[in-house]
């Protein structure tokens, strides 16, 4: 294998386990919020953008997980980094969220500040706070896991999700 193709393989690797957990992560909360707007006219999101939102909360993650400031307590308890990297992640989930909210206002009213406007006027405020509750806990289901898997290491918590692996 070629340096370029082992790096993005490399990158792919790391990539997986974030995708993955948005992506069911993001079909839960979009299943939630289709039964919570169900009969109210306003539009859902489609699959597709829910996968394509799982892949850029993934990419986000590991891109702040480059940052040098987010690893900000390593060697205190484990809740310190996990409440620290959660609070980052859910900032940055809001904002996505809300950007996707006035994002389909935007087309609507045809401009950033009528969108803007327009949606803070209709939008259902209680949905939105009960899905960025929802998404603040997965979020923090995401980050514990992470962080222990960080600590004792991705081989030792393989085994101990899921036994001793047999190599063939």
């Amino acid at each position: 294998m070629s340096k370029v193709s082992e790096k993005v393989w490399e990158e792919f690797l790391k990539l997986l386990p974030p995708a993955i957990f948005f992506f069911v992560a993001l079909q839960l909360v979009m299943l939630l919020r289709s039964l919570m707007l169900r009969g109210t006219g306003i539009p859902l999101s489609t699959t597709l953008s829910v996968t394509l939102g799982a892949l850029v909360l993934a990419k986000a993650v590991l891109l702040a997980d480059m940052l040098p400031f987010i690893n900000r307590y390593p060697d205190k308890p484990l809740l310190y980094n996990i409440s620290w990297k959660t609070a980052i992640y859910f900032l940055v989930a809001t904002a996505l969220h809300y950007l996707e909210q006035l994002f389909e206002f935007w087309k609507a009213a045809g401009g950033f500040i009528a969108g803007n406007q327009q949606m803070l006027a209709e939008r259902i405020w209680p949905h939105f706070w009960a899905l960025q509750i929802l998404i603040g806990i997965l979020i923090l289901i995401y980050c514990t896991a992470a962080e222990i898997v960080r600590v004792v290491g991705a081989e030792t918590a393989r085994r101990q999700f899921l036994g001793p692996l047999t190599r063939s």
